[in-house]
């Protein structure tokens, strides 16, 4: 599966789920409703928020939420503090991270899908934050300066990419010195069958892209991170497998068996080195 294949059926999956928010057609896939059966990431993005959070940003920022995890409440994020968001979606992240950051911070949101930037761009009119920019671009190309960031965080979306090697290597060049990244994202322990790592449908939900922890750490390394650290949030289990596998139109009953357990979401730390 090449990079560009994958890139244009994320951006064409995502895409779509802007506009069903957008046009108030239920949840945008996941989100803290059920989702639809054409998404693919259900159970993995349900229920990641608290009705605080929730309740502190615009509606659709919540109905647009497409992640594994909550990284800005486990990112121990400063005022003051400058803040990127990977595949920032519709927003919620963004919106979250600038009012934990405050008015001397700010908070970027980074995203390559026209209609989810324009849904994000909805989101910020909504909340009335003055501390947010939304920038169009790639994770494998970040436009912004190098030393530039304090924190990096992502929600399930560095999986995504066909080079994650690339995408480490630029958010290592915009951090500052002891900057940290601070990332939620699903990772596999163990074997799992040809058929997951091959269905594309899988791929953009969260789950084809995963990365062992092993190789999480290698690649990490190799860009240059130090005090790296992956820390389990949620382990998907036997109804699971049968569930997100069912969405993609795979065969549950021969495949949900050999997964139980092996897929989870965790919370990804590293620091760049002062």
């Amino acid at each position: 599966m090449s990079a560009e294949n994958v890139k244009d059926v994320v951006r064409e999956k995502y895409g779509n789920a802007a506009k069903r928010v957008t046009e108030g057609d239920g949840t945008a896939c996941c989100g803290s409703s059920p989702a639809s059966a054409t998404c693919g990431c259900d159970p993995i993005s349900s229920n990641l928020y608290s009705e605080s959070e929730a309740s502190s940003v615009p509606e659709k920022a919540v109905l647009a939420s497409l992640g594994c995890g909550n990284p800005t409440a486990l990112a121990q994020l400063a005022p003051g503090e400058t803040v990127l968001d990977l595949g920032s979606g519709g927003g919620i992240d963004v919106l979250l991270s600038a009012r934990r950051v405050g008015p001397t911070g700010k908070a970027y949101g980074l995203d390559m899908t026209d209609e989810m930037l324009a849904l994000a761009e909805e989101n910020k009119r909504k909340s009335g934050l003055a501390n947010v920019e939304f920038l169009k671009g790639e994770m494998e190309n970040i436009p912004l300066p190098g030393c530039s960031v304090d924190v990096i965080v992502s929600n399930c979306v560095i999986n995504l990419s066909a080079d994650k090697d690339r995408v480490l290597r630029e958010a290592f060049r915009v951090l500052k010195p002891g900057g940290r990244l601070a990332i939620s994202d699903v990772v596999v322990r163990g074997d799992v069958p040809r058929e997951i790592r091959r269905s594309i449908e899988l791929w953009v939900g969260c789950v084809a892209g995963a990365l062992s922890d092993a190789a999480y750490r290698e690649k990490l390394s190799a860009a240059g991170f130090a005090e790296i650290e992956i820390e389990p949030t949620r382990v998907y289990d036997l109804r699971d497998a049968r569930q997100f596998l069912t969405a993609a139109g795979l065969g549950a009953d021969a495949i949900a068996a050999q997964v139980d357990g092996k897929f989870i979401s965790a919370f990804i730390r590293a620091k760049r080195p002062a």
